[in-house]
C-alpha cells in the first residue's frame, strides 16, 4: 500500500451555538488507504465530513491536499481537487436514468455527449465490478445498484479520495461482499477511501486505520485489524457504557397479532405493494423482518399502524379486527409506532421536545376536557430523556437539535413509556452509536419481558440475530417464513432478502405460533 500522504487535518476547530462540534481535530489519511472515522452520534463526524467536503469552512485549523494547503470553496471544488462524497441518504432523481444522473454532477462538455459518457459508465462499472446499465432508470434499481451509481458518479471525476457514509446500513450480506471487493480494488489503485461506519466487524474486515471521535475530540487511532470490536467501542463510548444487551430466552404467550392474506396496493410508484402477507406476533416476543430497504417495510408499518386502512386481509390485534381502524383508535388499543424517518414522521423537526411528546402519547392524562395538562407533559419529556438517557441540552430544545442517536432514543422512550401491547419499531438503531443501541435494545427487550410484542424491522442483521426469538424477510412485497431464529443462517438470510423463498403459508404461520 502507497503511503504518500493524501489528506492532513491540523487542528479543525467547528463551533455552533453552544457546541463545539470539532475541537482540534487532526487527522491524516494516506493514499491507497481505507481509514474509518468512528465515533457516536454527535461526536463531530458529519461536521468534519462537511469540512472536507466543502460544505462548511472550519474557524480554525488547516488542510493539506496531496502536500498543498488548502481553502475549499465548496463541494465542486471539492469534486475539482479528487474528492467524492456517497452520502448516507443518496441523492438521485428516482425518474431519470444513471446516465442521466451521472451527468448532472458533469462539467458541461462531459455531459454533453451522451454515447460517450455511457461507454465511460460502462467501463468504469464494470472495471470495479458493479455493472450498471447506463440507459435503467433509477427507480428500477436495488439499494445496492442505485448505491454503486453514486460511487461510480464519483469514479467517473476522477476521485482520488471517496468518503463512504455509512455505505453497508442498506446492504445485503451478498452485496457488502461486493462493496468490499470493489473498495480493496480502488484501494490497490491507489484511491484513498475514508470509511464511516457503527459497524465494528466490517471496520475489522476492511479498513488499515481508524480514528475514533468523542465529543468533538480525536480519542485514539488503531489498525482495527489488531483490536477487538470492544477495544474499538470503548475508544468510542468510554468505560461507563454497556457494550451489549444480554437477552435471555423467553416463552412467548398467546397470539397477540394476527395478519393473514394482506394485500395492500401502494400509491407511492416506488414504492412495493403487499402481496398476501400473513404472520402472528405473540405476547412476550420480538419478531424480526430483515430486507433491502424499499421492499414493503413501510408499507407494512403503514398497514399495521392505521396510517393505511386495508381492506383485503385481515388484521386482529388481541383477536378484535383492526384493518380499518384509525390511528387513533389503535393507539388506544395498545399499538405503538417507531417509524423509519426520525424527523418529520417520528418527530417535528421546529418543534420542541415537550411538544413532540405530546404527538402520540396526549393519551397519558395530558389532555383533559380538551385542555392540555402542561405540566403532565412537560413531566412526561422529562422522564423520557432521563429514563433512556436523551442528551439535551433541556426538554425545551427543538428535536433538530438532538443528534440522530439522541432523538431516536427520545421517540423510543415516547412509545415505550406508553407501555404498549404492540410496539412496531422500523430500523430503530439505523445510524446510531454502539451506546445509544445498547439503550434502544435493552427498551425493547423490557418491552418483551413485560408482555408486549415486538416487531422489529431493520436491516442490521447482527441486531436481529441478537434480538429476535423468531426472524424472516421480506422481499418485492412478499414475507418469507418466520422461523426461530437459531435455525436461520445468515447464507439463508441473504438468500431470503433477495427473494429466494416461498411464502408463509397460514398453516406455516400457525405452526409457529402454536
Amino acid at each position: 500500500m502507497a503511503t504518500a500522504q493524501r489528506l492532513k487535518l491540523e487542528n479543525i476547530v467547528k463551533e455552533y451555538p453552544g457546541c463545539r462540534a470539532n475541537d482540534g481535530v487532526q487527522l491524516t489519511v494516506n493514499a491507497g488507504e481505507i481509514h474509518a472515522l468512528l465515533g457516536e452520534n454527535g461526536a463531530g463526524k458529519s461536521t468534519l465530513m462537511k469540512v472536507i467536503y466543502g460544505v462548511i469552512q472550519p474557524d480554525a485549523g488547516s488542510i493539506t491536499w496531496n502536500g498543498h494547503p488548502l481553502t475549499l470553496q465548496g463541494p465542486a471544488h471539492a469534486r475539482e481537487l479528487g474528492i467524492g462524497m456517497v452520502f448516507q441518504h443518496f441523492s438521485l432523481f428516482e425518474t431519470l436514468t444513471v446516465a442521466e444522473n451521472i451527468a448532472l454532477s458533469l462539467p458541461a462538455d462531459q455531459a454533453r455527449d451522451r454515447r460517450k459518457l455511457e461507454a465511460r459508465i460502462r467501463e468504469v462499472s464494470e472495471h470495479y465490478g458493479m455493472a450498471l446499465d447506463p440507459r435503467r432508470y433509477v427507480n428500477s434499481l436495488s439499494i445496492g445498484e442505485r448505491q454503486r451509481v453514486e460511487i461510480v458518479r464519483c469514479l467517473i471525476q476522477d476521485s482520488s479520495l471517496l468518503i463512504l457514509d455509512e455505505p453497508t446500513s442498506v446492504l445485503t450480506p451478498q452485496e457488502v461482499e461486493t462493496l468490499f471487493r470493489t473498495l480493496r480494488q480502488l484501494s490497490q489503485e491507489g484511491c484513498s477511501i475514508l470509511f464511516i461506519s457503527h459497524k465494528l466487524q466490517e471496520v475489522r474486515d476492511l479498513c488499515h486505520r481508524a480514528t475514533v471521535l468523542r465529543q468533538g475530540r480525536v480519542t485514539g487511532e488503531c489498525n482495527p485489524g489488531e483490536v477487538s470490536t470492544d477495544d474499538i467501542a470503548r475508544m468510542m463510548v468510554g468505560n461507563e457504557t454497556p457494550l451489549s444487551t444480554q437477552v435471555e430466552p423467553r416463552e412467548p404467550g398467546e397470539v397477540l397479532l394476527d395478519v393473514r392474506e394482506l394485500n395492500y396496493r401502494t400509491s407511492d410508484p416506488f414504492g412495493a405493494s403487499l402481496q398476501a402477507l400473513s404472520m402472528s406476533l405473540r405476547a412476550g416476543e420480538i419478531v424480526g423482518i430483515a430486507g433491502v430497504a424499499g421492499n414493503g417495510q413501510d408499507e407494512l408499518l403503514r398497514a399495521l399502524s392505521g396510517e393505511a386502512l386495508v381492506g383485503n386481509g385481515s388484521i386482529k390485534l388481541g383477536g378484535m379486527a383492526i384493518g380499518q381502524a384509525k390511528p387513533g383508535v389503535r393507539r388506544r388499543l395498545g399499538v405503538a409506532v417507531v417509524p423509519e424517518e426520525r424527523l418529520g414522521r417520528g418527530a417535528v423537526p421546529s418543534m420542541s421536545l415537550v411538544d413532540n411528546s405530546l404527538l402520540t402519547a396526549y393519551g397519558e392524562g395530558m389532555v383533559n376536557k380538551g385542555w392540555l395538562a402542561m405540566g403532565k407533559v412537560r413531566d412526561y419529556a422529562s422522564r423520557i430523556v432521563e429514563a433512556f438517557g436523551v442528551r439535551t441540552a433541556s426538554i425545551d430544545s427543538h428535536a433538530a437539535s438532538l443528534s440522530g442517536g439522541n432523538l431516536q432514543k427520545f421517540i423510543i422512550g415516547r412509545e415505550a413509556l406508553q407501555q404498549p401491547k404492540l410496539l412496531v419499531a422500523s430500523h430503530p438503531t439505523w445510524g446510531v452509536d454502539v451506546g445509544s443501541a445498547v439503550a434502544i435494545h435493552e427498551a425493547l427487550v423490557r418491552l418483551r419481558d413485560e408482555g408486549a410484542a415486538v416487531l422489529l424491522i431493520s436491516e442490521d442483521l447482527d441486531e436481529l440475530f441478537q434480538l429476535c426469538g423468531r426472524m424472516g424477510a421480506i422481499c418485492a412485497g412478499r414475507l418469507s417464513p418466520l422461523v426461530n431464529t437459531s435455525e436461520l443462517t445468515i447464507e439463508q438470510l441473504g438468500q431470503w432478502m433477495a427473494g429466494d423463498f416461498p411464502s408463509a403459508t397460514p398453516s406455516e404461520v400457525s405452526h409457529a405460533v402454536a
